[in-house]
């Protein structure tokens, strides 16, 4: 789902964001896509973005305004990416590293699609998960309320699937949306973020070719 580089900057340009530009991303759910916004933002080497913890709701049960109506008309700017190839994964690092395991994957999604008890959502994909990954629901790192966990907490739900810095960490889910929640979280427990694998289980499980571990 990855646009390109140059793609991304006509985008980024039309919407008024510059190189200089503070970035602050939310959503109607929380952190459902955010995180998404934020993890692309550093792959075309903008660091200047964050998250609102929480997003919309947690702003509106603070009694916070708000608008209605069109945004206005942004100014166009100029946004030169950095692309940074070393922060993406593909389907053929994936098969590569199911071989050679130097890499830890973490799977953002639900336990019961992990293991295959539970039928991907989408018609026809094959159920289970990618061999040698682990299972890191992304909601396991959040409070009811939609808001990350304390650092300690995340810390240690990241160390019960193995994460102790000794190995490059990349991330999955079901389209490589919440995937980036985990990133997220490995950035705000002081972890090394790794990458994210963008086909995720809609490319893995879509494919014939590609081994399912079930468990």
């Amino acid at each position: 789902m990855v646009p390109t580089p140059g793609r991304f900057a006509k985008l980024m340009a039309a919407m008024g964001v510059g190189n200089t530009s503070r970035i602050v991303f939310y959503d109607q759910k929380g952190l459902a896509s955010a995180a998404r916004g934020w993890w692309l933002m550093g792959l075309f080497g903008h660091d200047e973005a964050a998250v609102l913890d929480g997003g919309l709701p947690k702003w509106l049960r603070e009694g916070r305004p708000v608008e209605s109506g069109a945004a206005a008309t942004p100014i166009p700017a100029s946004f030169l990416p950095e692309y940074r190839a070393t922060r993406l994964r593909g389907v053929g690092d994936l098969t590569r590293n199911v071989a050679a395991r130097s890499e830890l994957v973490l799977d953002a999604r639900a336990a019961g699609r992990f293991t295959g008890a539970t039928p991907e959502p989408r018609a026809g994909m094959r159920s289970g998960h990618i061999p040698g990954s682990a299972n890191v629901p992304y909601t396991d790192l959040l409070n009811a309320d939609g808001t990350f966990r304390s650092i300690a907490e995340v810390r240690a739900r990241f160390a019960k699937s193995g994460v102790d810095g000794s190995l490059p960490v990349v991330t999955s889910c079901g389209s490589g949306v919440t995937a980036c929640i985990l990133t997220l979280g490995l950035r705000l427990a002081g972890l090394p973020e790794g990458a994210v694998y963008d086909g995720s289980w809609t490319e893995w499980g879509g494919r014939s070719d590609t081994p399912v571990e079930t468990n």
